[in-house]
């Protein structure tokens, strides 16, 4: 990625170089276009566009900025495809919102602010050695990642008797290989088994959410978007051996788990929204700027499986959960 990356400046750097105008480096323009690269459709990531344009909305005025929205269905090569056209275009900053998103215009541009947004670890989508929480260059922006100790706990508070656990999630997303092996790690520091249930796409999930789930006492689905989009379809396919499932973000949790700890994922919009009206109006450089965090993070429950799978909810209220929306 680095070696591309190089290239892709360089070439860049030649066409600038050749097509500029002397403008000042300080001068602030009236209006604004933002681009902005969503992986697929799904409550979580929507909402963080939604977030992020209403802070654009409020910090520049509605009629001073124009926002670009692209969903590329799920295909990273489309989001590649929407990346080199947003450069082409010249917009004034990129918001890419997933980890397919934010490696495509990475790859697209490196002179083109880009903030991004529902990303994990950017170290590791980004490739990012020692990793030390500024991506420097023309990158910045917000995570979804909430604390994977306290998501691992949440398996041993609640599936006491737990001793196997699958880690179900797609081998196409570094970001989930991540969380999985951090959670792995604490939970067999406490004595359980892990073992990994990987699919390649969604064509696969349920074949592979079907073995888990007669094999495991419990089930962890990290932060992921493929599993996002078939988390209804993970919790059919477990059909008579339905295992508790702890997911890594509301949405997923929504569709197939008893519980997540959850960030708001319009507040994470709305946060990167912020950084870009402040780059944009020049108030701070993007190259300093370190990877922001969601402000708060809530143990919320599903009630509607709880109920299913025979969970006290009246316990996990007692323990602090609050029911999911």
């Amino acid at each position: 990625m680095k070696i591309k990356r190089l290239l892709s400046a360089v070439l860049i750097t030649a066409l600038v170089l050749t097509t500029m105008t002397l403008v000042s480096c300080s001068s602030k323009k009236d209006k604004y276009t933002v681009g902005v690269i969503q992986l697929i459709t799904h409550d979580a990531l929507d909402a963080a566009t939604e977030g992020f344009i209403k802070a654009l909305e409020d910090k520049l005025g509605k009629d001073n900025v124009e926002i670009d929205v692209q969903n590329a269905a799920g295909s990273p090569d489309t989001c590649a495809t929407i990346a080199k056209s947003f450069v082409t275009k010249k917009v004034d900053l990129i918001m890419a919102n997933a980890t397919s998103a934010l490696q495509a215009a990475y790859n697209a541009t490196a002179t083109i602010p880009i903030l991004g947004t529902s990303v994990t670890e950017y170290g590791v989508a980004l490739g990012i050695e020692n990793f030390s929480g500024t991506v420097g260059e023309n990158v910045s922006g917000t995570s979804d990642l909430a604390d994977l100790a306290k998501q691992a706990q949440m398996i041993i508070d609640l599936v006491p008797n737990a001793q196997k656990v699958g880690m179900l999630y797609c081998s196409a997303e570094a970001n989930s290989d991540y969380q999985v092996k951090k959670v792995s790690e604490y939970l067999k520091k406490k004595g359980l088994t892990c073992v990994n249930y990987e699919f390649s796409d969604s064509n696969d999930v349920t074949s592979v959410t079907q073995k888990a789930a007669s094999e495991c006492d419990a089930i962890y689905i990290p932060t992921d978007n493929t599993a996002a989009s078939c988390a209804e379809t993970i919790y059919g396919a477990m059909g008579e051996n339905k295992k508790p499932i702890i997911a890594g973000e509301s949405g997923i949790c929504a569709g197939c788990g008893i519980a997540t700890l959850s960030i708001s994922y319009y507040d994470l919009g709305y946060k990167t929204g912020e950084m870009a009206a402040s780059i944009l109006k020049k108030e701070a450089e993007i190259e300093k700027m370190p990877i922001a965090y969601a402000p708060q993070e809530t143990k919320k429950y599903n009630k509607a499986i709880c109920n299913d799978l025979g969970i006290d909810t009246k316990a996990l209220e007692d323990a602090g959960y609050t029911a999911l929306d």
